[in-house]
């Protein structure tokens, strides 16, 4: 009797809360109008392909379609954990990835804090212009740029370092492994620094201006103030970024390794799981088993963006 009185005390409350909702959407059609081609964008393109990851569990036939396909477990999973170039492949994954974060992280930051301290407007915005210019450029621009600089004959380098004296003869960067990382990250940098740095300069623009006049008046120099004003205001923007950057450690990049690392000699530092799947998945008509790195690049990235999420929690600066 209790439970039931409880009910009908509850639905009348439940059916006006609904009505509020209707009503509160209704009054708010236009808004609504500009979401749903959002929602329909992400359920077309990211939800509903889901389905497809299914092939990862099977010997996929293109012409029998999925619905006949074989099912083989997780064959293709094995089949990668155990291939020769599996650990150079994390490895390079790993290492490419967590270079752009260790470098291409914080140079956005520093960029948006040097950006607050000019005072000179045409200055500040001529730098701010040049510098996000390079992320409008797609990546076989900005790789031709890097390939002409960095030509044996004519490459601006080799000659500048000739006229210097440091070398006597062209080097043939894009060919030796070892400048390869070195190479790829700063070409990211130029590209991104400009750009990733907006949001930061807008995060900083809505700090408070009192509490650098109050900084000043107690004697707090330029640098102190970015430590202890600037710094803490826009950290919770920072972990947020962070978190997302460590979700995506497995995502070395696709586009700048497939044209900067074209060069056969360049493939044990420059194959990564993204280009790997292109080259021997795709390429080979193996949709199983690409479709199979593809999820565990998932799985991983999940579990890391939920990590990273947790321990960002303990200082109350977390997605969710």
């Amino acid at each position: 009797m209790p439970q039931l009185k409880a009910e009908k005390t509850l639905s009348p409350i439940l059916e006006k809360k609904k009505k509020k909702l209707f009503t509160r959407i209704f009054k708010q059609w236009e808004l609504q109008m500009m979401v749903i081609p959002g929602l329909l964008f992400i359920l077309v393109f990211n939800y509903f392909p889901m389905y497809g990851v299914l092939m990862a569990f099977q010997d996929f036939n293109i012409f029998k379609g999925m619905s006949d396909s074989e099912w083989v477990g997780i064959k293709h999973f094995v089949m990668f954990f155990n291939d020769s170039r599996f650990f150079e492949i994390m490895r390079n994954t790993i290492a490419i990835s967590g270079l752009k974060i260790l470098i291409g992280f914080p140079a956005p930051i520093i960029l948006a804090l040097m950006l607050n301290e000019v005072r000179n407007m045409m200055f500040k915005r001529t730098v701010q212009t040049i510098t996000y210019l390079p992320h409008f450029l797609s990546w076989v621009i900005v790789a031709g740029f890097a390939t002409s600089i960095l030509a044996t004959e004519s490459g601006s380098l080799n000659i500048l370092l000739e006229k210097i004296g440091l070398i006597n003869e062209p080097i043939n960067f894009l060919s030796i492994p070892e400048y390869f990382w070195t190479i790829l990250i700063s070409t990211n940098l130029w590209k991104s620094i400009g750009f990733a740095s907006i949001v930061y300069i807008a995060a900083i623009s809505g700090v408070d201006p009192q509490l650098y006049e109050a900084a000043a008046l107690d004697g707090a120099s330029k640098l102190k103030q970015i430590f202890l004003i600037t710094i803490p205001s826009i950290m919770p923007i920072i972990v947020i970024f962070l978190i997302l950057e460590i979700g995506n450690l497995l995502n070395a990049g696709f586009e700048d390794l497939l044209l900067l690392g074209s060069n056969a000699v360049l493939r044990p530092v420059s194959d990564v799981i993204d280009t790997y799947v292109y080259r021997v998945g795709i390429s080979n008509s193996l949709y199983s088993y690409a479709t199979a790195i593809g999820l565990f690049k998932a799985v991983i990235s999940v579990g890391l963006l939920t990590i990273a999420n947790q321990i960002a929690r303990r200082s109350d600066n977390s997605l969710w």
